[in-house]
């Protein structure tokens, strides 16, 4: 559309230049004529002897030479090979290839389940969330992460069942003698379903509870586990905390 419009443009001016050259010349013409005119009258009325026709033939000849040269010349000086064809619309840049869609960040790695990583009476506090995350992948949870810190809300674990249920974990590095009380377990059972939606919501120590806190943690369907029950579980000799919590769990998601 561009390249057309650009020939079009370019014939209308050469059309207007053309018809001004031929106005032009026919106004020499008519100059010459008119000059003519007057100079035979002049000769005529004074009695002049004048050669009156060679000079009207002289001037004649020249306005038509003005009007030929006025005529052609818009054509002078033009090429006479092929007229060059104006450029085509110029094609867009090719793009620059899409990049590839970002990989989905991979899941995070499970934790090592060797005997060190399971001695968790080798570890310090933030060594035992991570002792409790490794047993946990070692008895079939596919998703385990360890979110325990500042902000953690009581969550210091959270864990996916291989049957679907979600596991929000607190962990208690008590020494003997310092038992986790009532208001532990309020803390985290404020925060465990509503927040974390735990389907299933355990506090494990390695020291023991008061029975305080054991009556509030029955009311609120929370799975304590003591130092006891934590060596049992270590050694295989009893079942992952979340099976004693399946048949509760279950009920909440129903209801």
């Amino acid at each position: 559309m561009t390249a057309s419009a650009g020939r079009r443009r370019e014939g209308s001016v050469r059309v207007a230049s053309l018809g001004r050259d031929v106005v032009l010349a026919v106004g020499l013409v008519g100059i010459c004529l008119g000059g003519a005119a007057v100079f035979v009258k002049t000769a005529v009325e004074t009695g002049g002897g004048a050669p009156v026709l060679p000079i009207a033939t002289v001037l004649l000849l020249a306005a038509g030479v003005a009007l030929a040269r006025w005529s052609i010349a818009p054509f002078l000086g033009r090429p006479t090979g092929p007229r060059p064809v104006p450029p085509g619309p110029m094609e867009p840049a090719p793009s620059a290839p899409c990049a590839p869609w970002e990989a989905e960040p991979a899941a995070a790695a499970l934790p090592e389940v060797d005997s060190t990583a399971l001695d968790h009476t080798a570890v310090d506090a933030d060594g035992f969330e991570h002792t409790v995350a490794a047993l946990c992948a070692r008895d079939g949870c596919p998703q385990v992460e360890v979110v325990g810190g500042a902000g953690d809300l009581g969550a210091d674990v959270i864990a996916t069942t291989a049957d679907g249920l979600r596991v929000v974990i607190q962990c208690k590095h008590y020494g003997e003698g310092h038992r986790v009380g009532s208001q532990d377990l309020q803390r985290f059972g404020g925060t465990c379903f509503a927040v974390h939606e735990a389907d299933v919501a355990i506090v494990v120590t390695t020291s023991d509870y008061t029975a305080p806190a054991l009556e509030y943690a029955a009311a609120c369907d929370i799975v304590c586990v003591d130092g006891d029950a934590l060596a049992a579980w270590t050694e295989s000799q009893a079942a992952p905390p979340w099976d004693a919590a399946a048949a509760p769990a279950a009920m909440r998601a129903d209801e």
